[in-house]
Order: C-alpha cells, then structure tokens, then sequence
C-alpha cells in the first residue's frame, strides 16, 4: 500500500468516527417525564368529569392526545440538528398546558354546580321540613295520601345524587320536589279554601253566637269545637268558663266530614244524646252526638248524586267527645278528643241534651287560613320569624278563653 492509500484510509476512518457521535446527538425522542405528565393529567381530566363539565374543550384535548400518541408510535426516530427544539417536548408541553386549562375549567365548573346543588338539596329539604310542620299543623298530612311519601322519596333522591356527585340529576329531582309540594299546597287550598272564605267564616261564627245566646237563655251549659284552633270551650249561662287546646280531631280533622271512615270531624250543631261513663266506652269516658242529623244527611245525600263520594259509601255515625283511652280509634272516627282529667272536668256540667256546636274557624285569620297561605307562597325562609311563630306548636291551654 503506498503512502496515498494510507493516507486515505486515516482520512475515512476518521470522518467516521467523528460522524457517528454527531448522527446519535440529533437522534431525538419524547421525554418519558414529560409524558407521563401528561398521561396524569388525562387521568385527572377523566377523575374530574371533564367530557361531562367542560366536553368541547376535553374532546379537543383528547383529540391532540390520540394524535401525538399515533404520531409518538409512527415516528421512532426523528433526526434533527442539535441546535434545534424537540417537536416532540413542544408539543408534549403544549398538551399539558391545554390540559391544565381544561382540568381547571371542569373543576370550577363541577365546583360550581356542586356548590348549586348543595345549597338547593339544604332549601328543598328545609322547605319539607317547613311544608311537612305545617301541614302537620292544621292535620292534613294524611288528606295528601302518595303525594306526600312520593315527594319524602324525591328529596331523599335528590340528596343522594348529591352525594353520588351527580350534581345535575340532583337538581332536576329536586325541581320535581318543588313541583309535588306546590301541587299538594294547590290540593290543600282547594279543599280548605272555606278557611279564608270570609261568608263562610261569618255563617260559622254567627252558630256560635247562636250557641252561646242559647246556654244565656236557658242559664244552661253548651259547648263549641272550633277546628282551625283546635279548641273546646264549655259555655254556662253565656259566658266561657272553661277552656282547652289542642284538642285532637279525626286524622283529617280540618276537612269537610262527607262519609264514614274519612276521618273528618263534622260541623254542624248538634245535642249530647248519651253520656257514657268508664265502663260503657273504649274511650274512658265520652258524649256521643247526634250525628248525622238532618243537615248531615242532606249534605251525604246531595254528594252522593254529585257523585263527588264514592257510590257504596256509608255517612256513618259514632261520633263522641272523649277521653284518651284508645288514640288510634279516636283517629279513625274523627271524633274529638280529649285528655281523661279534662273529660272528668266536663262529665258532670255536660248533660243529654247539651248542645255542642262543631265549627271550622271564627275569625279569618285562623290558623288553617295562615298556613295555606303560607303553602301557596312557598315560604320556607329558616329565618322568617313570622313563619316560625306560626310554626310553633300549640301550647296546652285550659284557662285562656274568649267572650263571644
């Protein structure tokens, strides 16, 4: 070998070793740190409901996510100048910061509709509270019959969505909720609209009057149930000498009795016609009426050709003044009853013959005409001491008394 091929051969050798090094340095890949950032931030993203709360933004970054990852797949070795950026890191730290934004959006966004159906499901479930004392109040919980447990079983629902973070079903349960209450309040003010009926509120207070000028006239006792105020008072020669409240009613009590068995207190004027002392009732002591009397079966007459009662119904009878002795009967009668001391109190001034005038309210601002008021604007404010105060249960009351 002369001296020139010699000469060439060092020459090739070492341009190769000087290229090699040069062509690994420009061989460039996807940092795995990087990567894997991103692929955490696509879990959060997944974690944090982001198709369901930022869904435009997430299906674009989900796009650019598959498409890098096929490009990352295509591409083993991209070659380039080492003065050069990494395409595949600027591109890798676009995405995260696209995916920072979207993961911040979704989560103020799912922050913000839970915030929302937090602060609904608490007002729905003050405004069963509210709704369910009231009714409870003027004894119309039962009157609103599968409403009622169905709108008990919405608000569970709408409470347990909330804790499923399933914000938006939540929500529209609870508006459901709101619609059933309304609709009950609507119900309950249809069937008790003669509470804020001032005529009939005038005809009621004039049988009391009534009332009361005869026990004046005859220098005799009478009684008088007013059911707005569940109270009995007991009249001797014209004046109120005794007193007691509450007093309870039929499971319906507030309602209109039109037949047996519904569980409505009658109103009328009617007459003691046997005293039955402990032994001759279930119910220690009592005053039996004589319902229904002729206005009574009028009324069960008329409804049954109105077919507004059903057909095979009875207009029933049994109704007394009683002690406590069998609670749950005294509910299913709707008759009035009373503690067993205030039952001693009355058996001896109550005689056969002793009038007793059942009545819905006396004044229009009762109690049963405040709270379906109260119903029909769906006031249910925890801070409305107004609606508090109306709330309240009534307080036993043997002295208090009004002159009629």
């Amino acid at each position: 070998m002369d001296r020139c091929s010699s000469l060439v051969l060092r020459t090739g050798a070492l341009l190769c070793a000087l290229t090699v090094p040069l062509l690994a340095a420009c061989v460039q890949q996807a940092p795995p740190d990087l990567v894997q950032s991103v692929e955490d931030l696509d879990q959060q993203l997944a974690a944090a409901r982001g198709a369901e709360f930022a869904p435009e933004d997430y299906r674009q970054f989900v796009q650019h996510w598959v498409a890098f990852k096929d490009r990352l797949r295509s591409d083993d070795d991209v070659i380039g100048w080492p003065w050069e950026d990494n395409p595949f890191e600027t591109d890798l730290r676009a995405l995260y910061e696209e995916g920072s934004r979207v993961l911040m959006v979704a989560t103020d966004r799912q922050n913000t509709e839970r915030q929302g159906a937090v602060s609904n499901v608490a007002r729905l479930e003050r405004r069963l509270r509210r709704f369910t004392s009231r009714v409870d109040r003027i004894g119309s919980r039962v009157a609103l019959g599968e409403q009622r447990v169905e709108t008990e079983l919405l608000v569970k629902q709408a409470r347990s969505f909330l804790e499923q973070g399933h914000f938006a079903h939540s929500v529209r349960v609870a508006q459901q909720a709101d619609q059933h209450m309304a609709s009950q309040a609507a119900r309950l003010n249809s069937e008790l609209s003669r509470y804020a009926d001032k005529e009939q509120v005038a005809r009621w207070r004039a049988m009391v009057r009534r009332t009361v000028d005869w026990s004046k006239r005859h220098q005799a006792a009478a009684l008088v149930v007013v059911k707005a105020e569940q109270r009995l008072t007991l009249y001797k020669n014209g004046r109120a000498v005794l007193s007691y409240r509450p007093v309870r009613l039929g499971f319906n009590g507030v309602q209109e009795k039109r037949y047996e068995d519904d569980g409505a207190t009658p109103e009328g004027d009617y007459r003691v016609v046997r005293k039955r002392d402990r032994g001759q009732t279930e119910f220690y002591r009592a005053f039996l009426l004589d319902y229904p009397n002729a206005d009574d079966q009028r009324r069960f007459q008329s409804a049954r050709k109105a077919g507004v009662i059903p057909a095979e119904a009875r207009i029933g009878g049994n109704i007394e003044i009683h002690g406590e002795a069998n609670r749950q009967l005294s509910e299913t009668l709707g008759c009035v009853m009373l503690s067993n001391r205030q039952m001693d109190a009355l058996f001896h001034e109550v005689k056969v013959g002793t009038p007793v005038t059942i009545v819905g309210a006396v004044d229009v601002d009762n109690q049963v005409a405040v709270v379906l008021a109260q119903l029909d604007q769906g006031n249910d404010d925890p801070d409305d001491d107004s609606a508090d105060s109306q709330d309240a249960p009534a307080q036993p009351d043997e002295t208090a008394v009004e002159q009629s």
